[in-house]
């Protein structure tokens, strides 16, 4: 059952007139259930002359109220006041509405439920719904007996509560974006997982493709090899067929030449001793069968044979050998995790000529360095070096390397005739590649001295001539 009072609501700041207690504009800390003070507002300024002073606000006194046992409703008038400038403060004991000139006021009798109590503002009215803590029915709004001491503790102390829920609130609300930011950093981190696992997943499908590729071309190529070394057996298989065809006909015409002879014996001894001679020289034997014989040899350093040489003596000069080239290679720190046999200069220049029959370019270059710098005396490794330069185009390091190999090969003799036909086809070619076809024209022509019946250097010679004629004409 609802009930209703209408009345004054109890002052707060005494009757008009009287001094007034502290400014209660203060107290219009914004709750969250309530509106709150809007910036920039401009109140509608009432006439002066009809107002007390600003510092004294009028008690708005004609509302109305009414309640059930769980709510408390209140209407309380604007008179004229806009909107906008209507300021509402609550807790759970008190309820102010502050729009200058009016104030309203009051200290409820019993707490009320301030998070979900509402405000509605329409129509120049104001119409509060207020939920009670207990279940019960009020005997008056506000509290009774209540002097102004009393008023103030209320007032700071809803204050205080506004307040701590207001920082409660923020760091509520703190908390909550960084959780969202939280979550929103997890989400873009899984994004980012998933994309590189994506991307991760198509490098290894790419990987497993050309692996397939590389296999299935590998296999193309081991039936290639073996379609041709099936090839080769076949044809090897003809070449012995034939061979032993031409065997069985020369084993057969000895055979007839054999029994030609035996019937010419039969016709008497006269013709036997006329043909005899005849026939031996006629008489073919069959051809031998074709092998090879491997041989080997025992190693040995130096070139006289071993029951010529004296053992003890040798060992004795190649340790004495090995000390000097020891003592002369302390300052080369590339031979120091070396084995001894691999500080030799021959070694060095073997191992370079196999890395150079592998197309392993640099380091064959490396090998012969080391081995220049163990002795520089011997003109193949400059030779075998200008090789590698030319292969990678390093043409005027090949050209030193040829042009140091020549000073090297000297007097001209023909034990070293095949070396500096190489030094001068090498320096040659590297000149031609540089387009100084004049100069390689004279290194080849140099070569041919050397060997005149070699037809490839012939052949190059005379394109050379034929391009520095033509360079010519065109000039």
């Amino acid at each position: 059952m609802t009930r209703r009072w209408k009345g004054r609501a109890r002052g707060t700041l005494g009757t008009r007139g009287a001094a007034a207690g502290p400014d209660p504009e203060g107290l219009a800390l914004g709750n969250p259930g309530f509106p709150s003070n809007r910036a920039g507002a401009c109140p509608k300024q009432p006439n002066p002359r009809l107002l007390p002073p600003p510092e004294m606000p009028l008690q708005v006194s004609d509302y109305t109220w009414q309640q059930t046992k769980t709510s408390v409703f209140i209407s309380v008038p604007l008179r004229g006041v806009s909107v906008r400038d209507a300021d509402v403060f609550c807790t759970e004991n008190y309820l102010k509405v502050n729009f200058p000139p009016f104030l309203f006021e009051v200290f409820l009798c019993a707490p009320i439920d301030d998070e979900n109590s509402k405000a509605k503002i329409g129509n120049d009215t104001i119409i509060f719904t207020l939920y009670k803590k207990e279940v019960a029915m009020w005997e008056t709004l506000s509290l009774s007996g209540v002097d102004k001491e009393m008023m103030q503790r209320i007032r700071e102390k809803s204050i205080l509560q506004a307040q701590e829920r207001a920082k409660e609130a923020t760091e509520a609300k703190a908390a909550a974006r960084r959780e969202d930011q939280k979550y929103a950093l997890n989400v873009m981190m899984q994004i980012e997982e998933e994309e590189r696992k994506k991307i991760e997943d198509m490098k290894e499908n790419e990987r497993m493709k050309a692996t397939k590729e590389l296999e299935a071309w590998k296999e193309c190529q081991r039936k290639a090899e073996e379609q041709k070394r099936i090839h080769r057996e076949e044809k090897f298989c003809e070449q012995e067929k034939q061979i032993e065809d031409e065997r069985k006909k020369l084993k057969h015409k000895s055979h007839t030449r054999i029994s030609a002879s035996r019937n010419l014996a039969t016709k008497g001894r006269n013709s036997e001793n006329i043909f005899l001679e005849k026939l031996k020289e006629n008489s073919i034997p069959a051809p031998r069968s074709v092998g090879s014989i491997k041989i080997n040899f025992t190693p040995r350093v130096f070139p006289t044979a071993l029951r010529e040489s004296q053992v003890a003596e040798e060992e004795e000069w190649l340790h004495k050998q090995a000390e000097a080239r020891r003592a002369l290679n302390t300052d080369i720190p590339e031979l120091s995790d070396l084995k001894e046999e691999e500080k030799n200069p021959e070694w060095l220049k073997d191992k370079g000529n196999k890395l150079f029959a592998t197309e392993n370019y640099l380091a064959a270059i490396n090998a012969y360095n080391l081995a220049i710098r163990l002795n520089n005396k011997i003109p193949l490794l400059y030779l075998n070096r200008a090789a590698c330069h030319l292969k990678l185009k390093n043409l005027h390091k090949a050209i030193e390397d040829s042009s140091k190999a020549l000073e090297l090969l000297t007097p001209p003799v023909a034990d070293n005739a095949n070396g500096r036909m190489k030094a001068h086809i090498r320096r040659g070619t590297a000149f031609c590649q540089l387009e100084l076809y004049v100069e390689g024209l004279q290194d080849y022509e140099a070569a041919l001295k050397i060997d005149p019946s070699n037809e490839i250097v012939q052949n190059d010679a005379e394109k050379i001539r034929n391009i520095i004629q033509g360079t010519e004409l065109k000039s």
